[in-house]
């Protein structure tokens, strides 16, 4: 444990920014020791012992580990992020052309890798490789529906509101290029997420169905979240983030205020300590429903660039609520106690309807606890 922490003085009756500077020393102390415990492994979850897994280099989550290294290394300058990040991207090249399973998530794991690598270094390789990405990811483009294909095999007509956290690879390829194709299709898919996927009052699909050759929407299905029409707390975060992201690249006031939508029905539904439930109509009580760290740490990610983009008078409880989530998620939440332990963050949910990865430490949540942290303290790159 680091020397710079004294745990029984973070309390939940501070404010974040009394101890924000501490916190922030003591996430480099921690982020020094996964480098040690973790490897090159890639992470995913993390279990009871507190041991991350080691998943294949085309699994989703793959980008996230990498991210981190890349944000402290340009938040510190230290080399050893950088060292440690560096290869990443290649490794990404080198599975795309063999037998793979690269698919929407694509943009998950080339603009924590790729992308930033070539804004901080200027690596060409970088480059290149985050632009097929994004020609990757257009690929996916169903013209007659408007959506972007999840998933491989048999899934033809199926989008997913994950898809909205990948569209910056597009909005990024479209900037870099002076090719408006990818503009037009992130533009798109954003404008099916704010039609099909977010109902009325702010919650969010997980999955919709669509014929693929007419684009005709068929269902919606529950996914990972309870059933087809409930809440599933992490496709609410991947919502709002992901069109804040949108409006950042497109300045369209539309994405801005879906985003907001989301973002107030994702508030109203927290419990008393700010950390969501994996799903906000799981049960009527919620008391016994397990939380997802990893949607909270999202969510408080996309609220402090939400409340950038507003009038101040408007941003500040967006600003405030973010705060609130990390000050939970750090004091109630953060491995800070066990040095053994290789992530950050305890109590995620991955698929609870499948009773897989509940009550563990997600590569995801530790990302976008970084990511938020790392913007309260000055970050500017916002990549995705």
């Amino acid at each position: 444990m680091g020397e710079l922490m004294n745990i029984a003085k973070w309390q939940n009756e501070q404010k974040l920014e009394e101890i924000l500077p501490e916190v922030w020393k003591e996430l480099q102390v921690k982020v020094d020791r996964m480098i040690e415990q973790i490897g090159d492994k890639s992470p995913h979850v993390a279990k009871e012992d507190g041991v991350y897994d080691d998943m294949r280099v085309d699994w989703w989550t793959s980008g996230f580990w990498p991210g981190i290294l890349w944000i402290m290394h340009e938040m510190t300058g230290k080399e050893h992020y950088k060292e440690a990040a560096w290869e990443w991207d290649g490794k990404f090249e080198q599975k795309s052309i063999i037998d793979n399973n690269f698919h929407h998530d694509v943009g998950f794991q080339y603009l924590p890798t790729a992308v930033i690598k070539h804004k901080l270094t200027g690596d060409k390789d970088g480059l290149r490789r985050g632009l097929q990405a994004a020609n990757f990811l257009a690929g996916r483009f169903n013209i007659a529906g408007n959506f972007l294909r999840a998933w491989n095999q048999e899934k033809l007509g199926w989008s997913i509101i994950d898809s909205t956290m990948n569209l910056s690879i597009l909005f990024w390829a479209a900037e870099t290029t002076g090719d408006p194709r990818f503009e037009h299709i992130g533009r798109a898919q954003a404008d099916t997420v704010v039609q099909k996927f977010i109902r009325e009052d702010g919650s969010v699909n997980h999955i919709l169905s669509f014929d693929p050759k007419t684009g005709e929407l068929i269902e919606s299905l529950g996914g990972q979240g309870a059933g087809p029409q409930s809440a599933w707390s992490r496709g609410a975060a991947w919502a709002l983030h992901g069109l804040a992201n949108v409006y950042r690249f497109t300045g369209d006031t539309k994405y801005l205020k879906a985003a907001q939508r989301v973002a107030n029905y994702f508030l109203a539904c927290l419990p008393e300590d700010h950390v969501a439930h994996w799903d906000f109509r799981a049960d009527a009580s919620l008391d016994n429903e397990p939380r997802d760290t990893s949607a909270a740490s999202c969510a408080a990610s996309g609220l402090i660039d939400l409340a950038a983009f507003l009038p101040p008078n408007e941003g500040a409880m967006y600003l405030r609520a973010a705060e609130e989530i990390l000050l939970s998620l750090t004091v109630n939440y953060g491995t800070w106690d066990k040095p053994e332990h290789q992530a950050i963050l305890l109590e995620g949910t991955g698929n609870k309807p499948a009773n897989s990865n509940v009550n563990v430490s997600l590569i995801y949540g530790d990302y976008y606890y970084v990511e938020a942290l790392a913007k309260l303290v000055g970050w500017k790159q916002r990549i995705f």
